[in-house]
């Protein structure tokens, strides 16, 4: 992926946030002696917590974590490409089934004592006590939504997209401003839906599904004329999902992105801090790109509609 659209879409860690989170982890007051510095693509030297740390604290021994000995991880059921394969988030494969297995092995959890439940995306960011570790299910950072749950250091930036049946008016879109005569929808509380209200504001309130599976049939039925979703999404979806079906383009991403995923953890969460230090960890020796590249190269030049 050498494109700038491709270069956007890689993963970045805003140091100064994961700074505090990271020197957190190691839960004594030395913990400057334990640590190391970094120079990162995301900016200036950050503080990195060594992975033998963040095992220390919340590995197999710790019981800190939901179930005693046991890395509990939840995602949304079906768990869709290419975030994860085959509807199986435990076999490793996918953007985020790789990356929630590499975070669970820098905690020190092997497969074996690794377990996948399924949450569903609005359970995952409600208050309250949670039954998993941490959610990984294309979760956008949003401050408000700290109000009632812990996020982790980002391990993925994304852009939105637009999907569209082939030969429609909506898919002939050359811009946003294009897209505001027609009906949009996404899945309720998401960024994408943010996205139509905040950004393309459409003549037709915008409409909202409880998932992006309604949303998908929506626009098979002709109930709405283009979906948002992100960017990975959109090309699993015009690519093998719905047939007939197009990516019109991706959104503009100012300052070079526009979102961060970012694991989902309970307010307050012990786990925080290690986790962040995991995915900070893969950040610094170059997993998450890697992982990119692997599962998610095929984002690379999308028309963007400025």
């Amino acid at each position: 992926m050498h494109t700038h659209a491709a270069a956007l879409a890689r993963p970045l860690v805003v140091a100064a946030a994961a700074a505090l989170l990271l020197a957190a982890c190691s839960g004594s007051d030395n913990a400057s002696e334990s640590t190391t510095s970094a120079t990162t693509k995301a900016g200036p030297a950050m503080t990195l917590i060594p992975p033998t740390t963040a095992v220390n604290e919340c590995g197999p021994g710790s019981g800190v974590t939901v179930e005693d000995g046991v890395l509990t991880i939840a995602t949304d059921s079906p768990a869709y490409e290419p975030w994860f394969v085959g509807n199986d988030p435990s076999n490793g494969k996918g953007f985020e089934g790789a990356v929630a297995r590499n975070v669970a092995e820098k905690l020190g959890y092997t497969p074996e004592n690794t377990q996948f439940v399924a949450v569903p995306f609005e359970e995952a960011l409600a208050p309250g006590e949670k039954p998993f570790d941490f959610d990984i299910n294309q979760v956008t950072i949003l401050g408000d939504r700290r109000e009632a749950v812990d996020f982790s250091a980002e391990y993925y930036a994304v852009a939105q997209s637009i999907v569209a049946m082939a030969g429609t008016p909506a898919a002939a879109a050359e811009n946003l401003d294009d897209l505001s005569a027609f009906r949009l929808g996404a899945q309720r509380g998401s960024t994408s839906l943010a996205a139509i209200v905040e950004t393309i504001r459409p003549t037709t309130p915008a409409f909202e599904f409880a998932t992006t599976d309604d949303a998908k049939a929506a626009l098979e039925d002709g109930r709405i004329d283009a979906l948002v979703v992100d960017i990975p999404t959109g090309f699993q979806i015009s690519n093998s999902q719905i047939e007939g079906s197009v990516l019109v383009g991706q959104f503009p991403r100012p300052n070079d992105v526009t979102e961060f995923f970012g694991l989902v953890l309970e307010k307050g969460s012990p786990m925080t801090p290690c986790v962040s230090a995991a995915v900070s960890s893969l950040y610094q020796e170059g997993v998450l790109d890697r992982l990119a590249d692997e599962w998610l190269a095929q984002t690379a030049g999308a028309k963007v509609l400025e």
